[in-house]
């Protein structure tokens, strides 16, 4: 009998993994049908870089936030930014259509290098670099460690200092030894409502803008390549952060910090305020009740501090 229940356990098991692998194999190839590239790719060393580029004038590159892709780019901003900027928004090793680096997690000098690259190979060799959240910790890093490649940053609601609370338990099981069978799991059997839901979450106290959550794909986010990258980059960023920021005392290039008082996710208070105070060159525009998508929610406030930048950065 006991041996009779282990076979049929073991046949269960199988039968559930090979269902989860096929689903999740289904929503993959629904998701990029229903979301395909909406650009180009450039290829550096090897490696493929997805980018979108419009418009004429200064350079501008654009860098998405975690859990992303620069979709959230070409919701809106990148056809309005295209009038006055030669706009290049990228995908981030690993999310969208950039593909991983490695197995590891990109770091953030590692995606500032390959982003500072691709740009350089489309003929931006020193743009103003915008990030987004996790995207504005990449521009630093392309900052610090390139900053001969880039004329002046802007920096939204961006991650940039280190703070004490523990990693979400999401991210830890997502990166963690567990994860060749959590993952699979959320790409098979996770409704994308959920990371509609989480969407809205991130844009609180304002509500995405109408169409949104549709333009973005729920679907690209939960791939299994992307859950993972996005995980493990989430789960090196305190301790990368921790040895950035002592870098930043020697930035002298412009830098335009727009942060909203009420965003939840990376606080004002721990990393664009200490940015502005140890930093010279930083200027810090406040944004009062304003979320963590002033790029959606505060696009003017978001414009006015490119335009800031260009001119501080004699591009204007």
């Amino acid at each position: 009998m006991a041996l009779k229940l282990l076979i049929g356990f073991v046949a269960l098991a199988v039968l559930l993994a090979a269902a989860t692998l096929w689903t999740a194999a289904r929503r993959e190839a629904q998701a990029e049908r229903s979301h395909p590239p909406e650009g180009r790719v450039v290829e550096v060393d090897g490696h493929k870089v997805h980018y979108v580029m419009r418009g004429s004038g200064p350079d501008l590159v654009l860098i998405h936030g975690a859990s992303g892709s620069l979709r959230d780019w070409s919701f809106a901003a990148i056809d309005r930014l295209s009038r006055d900027y030669r706009v290049i928004a990228f995908d981030r090793p690993g999310l969208g259509y950039t593909p991983r680096l490695d197995a590891d997690g990109a770091s953030l000098r590692e995606q500032a290098a390959l982003l500072a690259a691709a740009a350089d190979r489309l003929g931006a060799e020193r743009p103003i670099v915008l990030g987004q959240s996790y995207g504005g910790a990449v521009a630093l890093a392309w900052a610090v460690h390139q900053p001969e490649r880039v004329s002046a940053l802007v920096l939204l609601a961006a991650a940039s200092h280190p703070w004490d609370t523990p990693l979400p338990r999401f991210y830890k099981l997502t990166s963690g030894p567990l994860a060749p069978v959590l993952v699979p799991l959320l790409t098979a059997w996770v409704p994308d409502r959920v990371v509609e839901d989480a969407i809205a979450e991130v844009f609180e106290p304002q509500a995405p803008p109408p169409g949104y959550a549709e333009h973005i794909g729920a679907g690209l986010t939960l791939r299994r390549d992307s859950l993972r990258e996005n995980a493990l980059q989430r789960a090196g960023l305190l301790g990368e952060i921790e040895e950035l920021h002592k870098q930043y005392p020697r930035l002298t290039l412009p830098i335009e910090a727009v942060h909203g008082s009420a965003d939840t996710t990376v606080g004002l208070p721990i990393h664009s305020a200490p940015l502005a105070r140890r930093v010279h060159a930083a200027r810090l525009t406040i944004l009062p009740g304003i979320g963590h998508a002033p790029q959606h929610v505060a696009s003017a406030e978001m414009d006015a501090a490119i335009a800031r930048a260009a001119t501080r950065a004699g591009l204007r």
